[in-house]
């Protein structure tokens, strides 16, 4: 019988990759996404998990330093998948998920990583500083922002017309095509990456 792994997505915002991810993964043989956790009480993402019927839960930071690894226990949970958390992860959850945490970040790292790096203030500087491409990194979770190792990058061109939007735009559908597909890569082995 296949082995089944459980998967959390981790989101603090609108979703919409957590949405790509659920839709990707509703008829999988191996891989069900069974929990949505969030940071923000208001994030537009409970409302997709909602939709598809994914249980979530709401943690502060107390609850993430000590009760998040015993509420994931709760859910039999084997990965986990970050769409837009905002939070460093704590020494305890990815000692109880070593390798098993994986994040994506709207830009080539090791260009524009790092502490408050995110969302349009990556656009904002990919454009003010004139870049000819930008695009996705993808990669396991260590103890600093964005240094975990690169699982896979995709490129897109920035042309100089671009503005900040269109910059996101064209990062976003890099996101959504990507992002499903090697997070089942990843569960399944089939990446090869430097750990």
């Amino acid at each position: 019988m296949n082995q089944k792994f459980r998967v959390a997505i981790f989101a603090s915002g609108n979703g919409s990759n957590a949405e790509e991810i659920i839709k990707y993964f509703k008829e999988h043989s191996s891989i069900q996404i069974v929990l949505v956790v969030t940071s923000n009480p208001e994030a537009y993402v409970l409302k997709r998990a909602a939709n598809f019927h994914i249980p979530s839960i709401v943690i502060n930071r107390q609850d993430f330093a000590t009760t998040i690894v015993g509420r994931l226990a709760e859910y039999q949970i084997t990965h986990i998948v970050l769409a837009g958390f905002l939070w460093l992860i704590p020494s305890t959850l990815l000692k109880a998920y070593p390798n098993k945490v994986i994040n994506i970040h709207p830009a080539l790292l090791p260009k524009y990583g790092g502490k408050g790096m995110y969302g349009m203030k990556i656009h904002e500087l990919v454009r003010a500083t004139n870049e000819k491409e930008t695009g996705i990194t993808i990669h396991v979770i260590d103890d600093k922002y964005d240094e975990g190792p690169i699982v896979f990058q995709a490129k897109c061109e920035v042309q100089s017309t671009d503005t900040p939007q269109q910059i996101a735009d064209k990062v976003h559908e890099l996101e959504y095509k990507c992002y499903p597909k090697v997070i089942e890569q990843w569960i399944l082995n089939e990446l090869n990456y430097s750990r």
